[in-house]
């Protein structure tokens, strides 16, 4: 399996799901639910377009893919094209852009420190680090790194938007859940439970506080969070509210398909729920899980595959 390929399509085909009923509360998306691609909605676009979850997770691969590495000023480089020129879109021009994020990049555009760009207050924990954190996970799965050693990448990765801890520790334990369901056997929800264990278990010794992991501690058993009603599942553009969601959603089915609905039909941020489930779930079901009209649907195919190839990571 290319992992690089199905992670990162499952990102941006969740994206793209969502993004037609993006801020619709649950109620309102239930009255004409997501069942498949389609167009227009709250942004007026065709069927398939993807946000700025997909651009800046690519923006992202792209740099890996090309400098073979992680380095933090050409991320944010990168970035900066896809806000003033377009690079990395649908369609030529970037929209629906978080407020954490557009200050990040303008705050590196004006002292070109990438590593103190990102925002430490704790009313800055939105979904943008999380939502765009894929790539940097795969790089250190596939060069070996150590916990340590990727916890820091992924922890820079994320602050160059989003540097509260609480954000950190979300990216973080994305990593191990995709470590875990690339590395261990059975069944997805065993996977994922593997991997927040290890995630816990490492933030347990790593952090001197443990109030910002508290915030998680729904998650430390997927069979009692996964028998959760809907309607005790937030899914805000909260950074702990999307990976529970995306979680949530996951548990709770047996098929990609069947994942990515559950997550987008929540209601609320549908795109970005849709995009950090949406890479989990391809990564457990394999590429070849995504409905193929979906695939065919999704602008810029071609492309956003060219990116994933193997190539320089």
């Amino acid at each position: 399996m290319n992992k690089w390929k199905s992670g990162i399509i499952g990102v941006v085909i969740g994206d793209a799901l969502g993004c037609p009923v993006q801020f619709e509360s649950r109620e309102e998306v239930s009255k004409h639910p997501v069942t498949g691609m389609r167009g227009y909605g709250t942004f007026n676009l065709p069927a398939g377009s993807w946000t700025d979850d997909s651009s800046l997770t690519l923006a992202l691969l792209e740099s890996i893919r090309r400098t073979g590495t992680i380095d933090y000023k050409d991320i944010m480089d990168n970035f900066v094209k896809w806000l003033d020129d377009g690079a990395f879109t649908p369609y030529g021009y970037a929209y629906d852009i978080g407020r954490g994020t557009i200050n990040a990049i303008h705050r590196y555009k004006r002292y070109h420190k990438p590593l103190k760009a990102g925002n430490i207050d704790e009313h800055s924990n939105g979904n943008g680090s999380l939502m765009r954190i894929m790539p940097s996970v795969l790089y250190c799965i596939q060069h070996h790194l150590s916990d340590s050693e990727a916890i820091d990448i992924i922890h820079k990765v994320g602050s160059l938007t989003h540097a509260h801890i609480r954000s950190n520790i979300a990216c973080g334990l994305y990593y191990f859940m995709t470590s875990a369901i690339l590395n261990e056997e059975g069944s997805l929800t065993n996977r994922l439970q593997a991997g927040l264990d290890k995630g816990f278990a490492f933030y347990e010794a790593y952090l001197a506080d443990h109030e910002n992991l508290s915030y998680y501690d729904r998650l430390r058993n997927l069979d009692s969070f996964g028998d959760l009603p809907e309607d005790s599942i937030r899914s805000t553009g909260y950074v702990v509210d999307t990976l529970e969601a995306a979680v949530w959603s996951l548990v709770n089915t047996d098929s990609f398909a069947d994942a990515l609905l559950k997550a987008v039909n929540l209601g609320y941020d549908t795109d970005t729920v849709g995009a950090v489930c949406g890479g989990l779930a391809a990564l457990y079901y394999g590429y070849d899980a995504i409905p193929q009209d979906w695939l065919e649907a999704l602008q810029r195919l071609d492309w956003i595959e060219s990116l994933c190839t193997d190539g320089n990571v």
